[in-house]
């Protein structure tokens, strides 16, 4: 069956820490806002496998061919991989983010609890919002730390792109979650993972360079100083095998303090 495809201007806010996927060799949820203000998730995009030319950055417009992908999410598009083309540099963190603010923040929703009554009537499965308090950073080992075998197969498949990474996909052993309520009366609280490649990145870094004491150092960037230094908001998605589960797909913290 046909499937028509259109061009969209996007602007990329969020890419996750990839994983093996069933087709293809490892992939990375990327979300972003188009140009006209609505959320649109692109997938599946082999991140570390694509052209330099093409590996975008967060926060950088984005030019794309897109069709509405076979996810009944209606905010998943399936995109057409030799088709990216950078717009300019990122976006800017100057004047607390001022320029970041213009493209996000007209699209924040109240809180969690009201996207989830959005999608139940069939609306966005992305979306942003500023919790009302965030209780604590929850940091969990992982049952199972290394790839399992069909993983570990999956990673091992020759790529469809000339260019493939210099080093395999590494695991990450935890999961991250944050603890927080919404900014309803009646919000229950929520405990949500944290799937952000930037939380990924950071434990890898930190703990290449502080070994045991990786989490100190993780602990005060994504505990202490998003909570005391940082305006935070979450970007959220849902699962599609598990369409009332969300995740934490991202973080939005510009800076509460324009010198901040």
């Amino acid at each position: 069956m046909f499937v028509e495809s259109r061009e969209e201007q996007v602007l990329i806010t969020v890419k996750t820490y990839p994983t093996p996927a069933h087709r293809g060799i490892e992939v990375s949820c990327t979300a972003g806002i188009t140009a006209e203000g609505k959320w649109i998730r692109l997938f599946p995009i082999p991140f570390r496998f694509l052209d330099g030319s093409q590996q975008f950055k967060k926060y950088q417009w984005i030019k794309v061919n897109v069709s509405k992908s076979s996810d009944p999410r209606p905010d998943s598009y399936k995109i057409q991989t030799d088709s990216i083309e950078k717009i300019g540099p990122p976006l800017p963190t100057s004047n607390a983010w001022a320029i970041r603010k213009e493209v996000v923040l007209p699209t924040a929703a109240p809180s969690l609890c009201s996207l989830e009554r959005e999608r139940q009537e069939g609306g966005p499965t992305l979306g942003v919002f500023k919790p009302r308090s965030v209780k604590r950073l929850i940091i969990t080992p992982e049952r199972i730390k290394t790839w399992t075998e069909r993983e570990l197969e999956i990673l091992s498949q020759l790529s469809m792109f000339d260019k493939s990474p210099s080093r395999r996909l590494e695991k990450i052993p935890y999961t991250f979650m944050y603890e927080f309520t919404c900014n309803e009366a009646d919000c229950m609280g929520h405990k949500l993972s944290v799937t952000d490649w930037e939380l990924g990145q950071s434990y890898r870094s930190w703990l290449a360079s502080y070994g045991s004491k990786w989490e100190d150092q993780f602990r005060k960037k994504y505990e202490l100083e998003m909570l005391l230094d940082r305006d935070l908001y979450f970007y959220v998605g849902t699962i599609r095998s598990h369409p009332h589960i969300w995740l934490i797909i991202g973080l939005f913290y510009p800076p509460k303090h324009e010198n901040a």
